[in-house]
């Protein structure tokens, strides 16, 4: 083998870093070209036609000479220092570096017709819709990805991790999904096509697609974050505005929970609190602060939640919880976070979201340890219990202290309701593995998370399968301080 040096002609320095001569040692010059393509991945499919010999449009000398005339890529090199010219056909410099860029990729790139695409989308392949954001929200092919050109690379491997399922890209045009096809054919997708003429042609040929609900610009900057990430994206943040969550109390946990599900952008917060602003609460229920003492607390919470985002609708219930009101109240809502601190109020949350089909997300705080859980018979996934299948009955008052008697640690509120905030998000966007059939311990004077298994009670008086609901059961206070 010696050393060759190949000349690398201007359409192709895109793939070699801007290099106009690279060296490769070889014997043939089918060596050296192979040499050259696995350095430069992607480059050889400029000079190769499908069968491997060399594209009717590309020369390849050696020297002055034209290898095709020295017996083709099998041609010997004839020493050290031997130079290799690759020469496509150029259009006599009238051509602009982008047409002949566009032609180099309809070489590489299959193109198919909107039809073919919807037909082939309807058998299990990929559509990206590459589109910008404006752009989608005039209109967009059903059941399309909807990556966007700027973050395609840095979102598609979430979205579409198989690397052999057919993709097919999609922009205005049919412009920008060649370079957008050819990004993902180096990330090792194997099987990346155009769609020719884009959406414009899609919408003409009469092909299904929709107008999806847009964020305005208010929302694009202020949910940014989620809007990168594939398992939120546009569409989950939407359904984040769209949702309604119920918090039973404005308090310690009530107010962690309460500020991040506003800051997410959970659309509609419904509260339900029935007290007053004390000093003793600012230690913890950090939704008031101390101008508002005395203040009821849900309006003290709709002040400071609507400060946050102005555009979610927070719903106050000044009222004390009851099996005279509880479905009222809770009627309509998809998640029912439960922030009480009392017996009485846990268990009739817990019998009207069985009655409701409510997930109810439970957490609650003692001294310096919580607990997190979620209380969902009805999970598609698997049967959860419900607060009754764990505990048929609440304990004497003796054994029931409330916070004002046993006291809490500040900040562990702040852990607990954090964490059934995001149990919420979850359940609302159907991400991951909620905490149905499981319970989270904290335990933060060792710093130490437990979890444990809860099974489901096929005898529970509330939620086995197939029993009648039996009622309400208004419960005597059995906190020694009422919430």
């Amino acid at each position: 083998m010696s050393r060759v040096i190949i000349r690398i002609p201007t359409p192709l320095r895109t793939y070699t870093g801007g290099a106009d001569e690279v060296e490769v040692n070889a014997a043939t010059v089918g060596e050296a070209l192979e040499a050259l393509g696995r350095r430069h991945e992607g480059l050889l499919t400029r000079v190769y036609a499908a069968d491997g010999s060399l594209r009717p449009f590309v020369n390849v000398y050696l020297g002055a000479e034209n290898v095709r005339d020295l017996g083709g890529l099998a041609a010997s090199l004839p020493g050290e220092g031997a130079v290799l010219a690759i020469v496509p056909a150029v259009a006599g410099g009238t051509g602009t570096g982008r047409e002949r860029r566009l032609a180099e990729l309809k070489t590489s790139i299959p193109e198919i017709g909107p039809r073919d695409a919807f037909a082939q989308q309807s058998e299990g392949a990929a559509l990206i819709d590459v589109r910008e954001a404006d752009e989608i929200a005039q209109g967009s092919p059903r059941g399309a990805y909807r990556l966007g050109r700027g973050f395609l690379e840095l979102r598609v491997e979430e979205a579409i991790p198989d690397p052999e399922r057919p993709l097919l890209v999609m922009c205005g045009g049919g412009t920008r999904s060649l370079f957008a096809a050819e990004g993902l054919q180096r990330m090792g997708y194997r099987n990346v096509a155009s769609v020719a003429g884009g959406f414009s042609r899609w919408k003409a040929e009469g092909l299904p697609f929709e107008t999806p609900r847009g964020l305005d610009a208010h929302a694009r900057e202020r949910y940014a974050r989620h809007l990168t990430m594939p398992e939120v994206g546009e569409d989950g943040q939407r359904r984040l505005l769209d949702s309604r969550v119920l918090l039973i109390g404005a308090g310690g946990l009530g107010s962690p929970a309460a500020l991040y599900l506003a800051a997410a952008g959970v659309g509609t917060l419904g509260i339900v609190d029935h007290d007053v602003v004390d000093r003793s609460n600012l230690q913890r229920q950090v939704l008031h602060n101390d101008e508002r003492i005395g203040q009821r607390k849900v309006d003290s919470a709709r002040r400071t939640l609507q400060d946050l985002n102005p555009s979610v609708t927070v719903t106050p219930y000044f009222e004390h919880l009851t099996s005279a009101n509880v479905e009222r109240i809770l009627d309509g809502y998809d998640v029912v976070v439960d922030g009480s601190d009392n017996f009485p109020t846990r268990y009739l949350v817990n019998d009207a979201c069985v009655h409701l089909r409510i997930p109810c997300v439970h957490g609650s705080v003692y001294r310096f340890e919580g607990q997190v859980s979620v209380f969902w018979p009805y999970y598609p996934e698997r049967r959860g219990p419900c607060y009754r299948c764990l505990y048929p009955e609440p304990p004497p008052p003796e054994f029931a202290p409330s916070c004002a008697d046993a006291g809490v640690l500040g900040v562990l509120p702040g852990v607990i309701g954090m964490l059934e905030a995001v149990e919420t998000i979850k359940l609302l966007l159907g991400l991951g593995d909620p905490l149905v059939g499981r319970l989270l311990h904290y335990d933060a004077l060792h710093a130490r998370f437990d979890e444990f298994r809860l099974a489901a009670n096929p005898d529970c008086p509330m939620c086995a399968e197939g029993r009648p609901f039996p009622g309400y059961v208004d419960y005597e206070a059995f906190c020694a301080t009422a919430a």
